[in-house]
């Protein structure tokens, strides 16, 4: 299954070329035979009778990048002097790093920034800890906490091979919420140390954010962590995921003229996303919720494969205790949504679903089934990538989500929070924009995290997990 060129397989190949009318066309005669996507031709220096150019490609995939390369070399007259990964030049000595909001310029500076002045704040913050939100970092920082067992579609590759994720969550963090966050990979497997090991660092962070952990485990981490901290903790890859599914669901909805408490889903992969969609799926009233892992459908009175998580999930859905395949349950069904893997479905399998039917493909990279191969009776499709539409992406949710629950200082992120999150997505979509194309927002629209943050905060007053006094509230 071919993908399309992108720029996390893009190359830059610094090529000397013989100074001859014609020699550019054809160097780029042959990228485009091999299949790349030229995203940029720029002169950078001239030889004895040679012109020196950076050319920048996507490729599709790794062996595609070397296969376009070889193309280029191919070409007589044409010297490829250095090929250059795009991707690894952007991580190269990492993505972030920790600057100072105070300048240290003059003796008084040091004086007040830290000893001997630091320590009337340290004294003041020991006889109220309340102040260690006004007088530290505490008040807008995020751990980004994983063990790197369930790392993207990679899966168990260990914390340092997690880290370059942590940090590009990190910085979405602080490029769309203005929040600060810091990625924690702990080097262990043992749920209990992981509990410990962020209890030890809670003191620093205002927040929690648990990234990559793999199911079960996440789930009983998380729900351990949520009750022993003080500060609200919030394991994106479940929360995240369901609220911009249920936003996107929302506004799709509205384009078919479907309810949910009387439409038919089909989930695809009972990991740890696949949960959370499920459980807010049924928090906005759907009746009729199939869940489907490697096994089939999960329903009541099922051993094989199943875990205390599943269990739950074969009590509270398949009211009809379907026992079939994942094909087979999309016969008549309005949704899918897929949080599985790569091409698990074809064409015919979607064609025994509903008329007017949704899709959401959400593996990464490669979807359960890609957009080109939908059926007429598919009306709406989404995907978690980024160059199709409508794309599924949890930095819709957690940098607005986190700057809510920081502004108002809450201790915990509820389930009306991740509610009223979801609607904030979907209404940044106006009823005049909407389409068949468009039920999310772009992930660069800077209306999302405010809109989202203000919605947060609301409810977090209406439900008293907000600790500021509303009249002292301002935003960061």
């Amino acid at each position: 299954m071919k993908g399309i060129p992108g720029p996390s397989y893009g190359v830059t190949m610094r090529v000397e070329i013989v100074n001859k009318i014609g020699m550019l066309g054809r160097i780029t005669t042959s990228i485009g035979k091999a299949g790349g996507d030229i995203r940029g031709v720029d002169i950078a220096g001239f030889g004895s009778g040679s012109i020196i150019r950076d050319i920048s490609v996507y490729a599709r995939d790794e062996v595609h990048s070397k296969d376009i390369v070889d193309a280029v070399r191919r070409v007589h007259g044409v010297k490829v002097i250095q090929v250059s990964d795009r991707t690894f030049l952007v991580h190269l000595g990492g993505k972030i790093d920790v600057c100072s909001r105070v300048p240290i310029k003059t003796r008084d500076d040091l004086a007040m920034v830290y000893t001997p002045g630091v320590g009337r704040v340290c004294n003041a913050i020991h006889e109220d800890l309340n102040k260690v939100y006004k007088l530290t970092i505490k008040s807008n920082i995020v751990a980004v906490v994983t063990d790197g067992t369930a790392v993207l579609g990679l899966g168990d590759i260990g914390p340092e091979a997690a880290l370059p994720v942590m940090e590009g969550k990190a910085m979405l963090f602080k490029e769309f919420g203005g929040v600060n966050a810091f990625p924690i990979c702990l080097k262990t497997k043992d749920p209990e140390e992981i509990i410990n090991a962020v209890k030890l660092i809670s003191p620093v962070f205002g927040g929690i954010n648990l990234e990559d952990i793999s199911a079960p485990r996440c789930f009983y981490i998380e729900d351990r962590l949520k009750e022993e901290l003080d500060i609200p903790v919030f394991h994106d890859d479940q929360h995240g995921t369901a609220v911009v599914a249920l936003a996107a669901l929302m506004n799709a909805f509205k384009i078919v003229k479907k309810r949910i408490d009387k439409i038919r889903v089909v989930i695809s992969g009972m990991g740890a996303a696949g949960v959370a969609v499920t459980k807010l799926l049924l928090l906005q009233k759907a009746r009729d919720i199939i869940g489907c892992d490697r096994t089939g459908a999960i329903y009541n009175g099922r051993t094989e494969n199943m875990n205390t998580v599943k269990e739950w999930i074969a009590r509270h859905t398949n009211r009809s205790n379907f026992k079939g395949s994942l094909k087979e349950a999309l016969v008549g069904a309005d949704v899918f949504i897929g949080l599985s893997g790569p091409g698990l479905l074809h064409s015919n399998d979607l064609k025994k679903m509903n008329k007017d039917a949704i899709v959401f493909a959400m593996a990464n990279p490669i979807p359960e089934v890609m957009p080109e191969e939908m059926p007429k009776n598919i009306r709406i499709i989404a995907t978690g990538r980024s160059d199709y539409p409508n794309q599924i992406n949890n930095v819709l949710c957690f940098p607005g989500l986190f700057r809510g629950v920081l502004d108002v200082r809450a201790n915990a992120i509820n389930e009306r929070m991740k509610i009223s999150a979801a609607k904030a997505i979907a209404q940044v979509v106006s009823v005049s924009e909407l389409s068949e194309d468009y039920i999310i927002p772009s992930v660069f629209d800077k209306k999302v995290a405010a809109s989202v943050a203000k919605e947060v905060r609301k409810v977090a007053y209406d439900t008293g997990v907000a600790r500021k006094e509303k009249k002292s509230f301002t935003v960061i």
